[in-house]
């Protein structure tokens, strides 16, 4: 019983790994600004940082684990809660071993993935690849908020994959978390 309670306090004074920190005590290492608000996205164990940095704009990070052959993608989707037709921000290792961020727009279910202007401003777009986590910068219009407004809601998809081949996000799976990550978010 004495080991059994022993183990059992070991594993709870364990300190989580950046997979499973919660997004309030994310400490970034390189962030361009301090994000005020955040949540725990419910797939794929990764979280979206904001500040609203004016009435019409906000900067954003969005953070997921990923392997350094892998890659991230978050994105706003102004029409509905699907993948097609969203407009996002995709990030992965370049072959001479920086990161590569760039906007681009889903028109598919096998899109190009290449850079592509969006249909709303985005800004300061940038990388990087810290213990284990891809984090996306940006600053971003938001769709619909017009002077004043206290909060935007939009349509929100996120996405990470294995591979990167020749310069390009490879498919990522089909099942599980990866079809499940989308939703509605409200940025206060």
């Amino acid at each position: 019983m004495a080991l059994f309670l022993f183990l059992l306090l070991s594993l709870i004074s364990f300190p989580l790994s950046s997979t499973e920190q919660a997004c309030s005590s994310y400490a970034f290492s390189s962030s361009p600004e301090p994000f005020t608000s955040c949540v725990d996205l419910p797939h794929l164990n990764s979280s979206l940082h904001w500040s609203r940095s004016q009435s019409s704009a906000v900067c954003i990070a969005y953070r997921a684990p990923q392997s350094p052959n892998g890659w991230i993608a978050w994105g706003v989707n102004p029409n509905s809660s699907s993948m097609v037709g969203t407009h996002a921000l995709v990030a992965f290792h370049h072959s001479n071993g920086s990161m590569v961020a760039y906007p681009t727009i889903l028109d598919s279910y096998s899109p190009s993935l290449k850079p592509q202007k969006l249909g709303f401003p985005v800004y300061n777009v940038s990388a990087e690849y810290v213990k284990g986590d891809m984090v996306i910068y940006a600053t971003v219009g938001l769709i619909g908020a017009g002077e004043g407004d206290a909060a935007a809601k939009f349509n929100q998809v996120w996405q990470e994959g294995s591979r990167v081949v020749d310069g390009v996000p490879a498919m990522h799976s089909v099942s599980g978390d990866n079809v499940l990550s989308k939703g509605s978010i409200e940025l206060k």
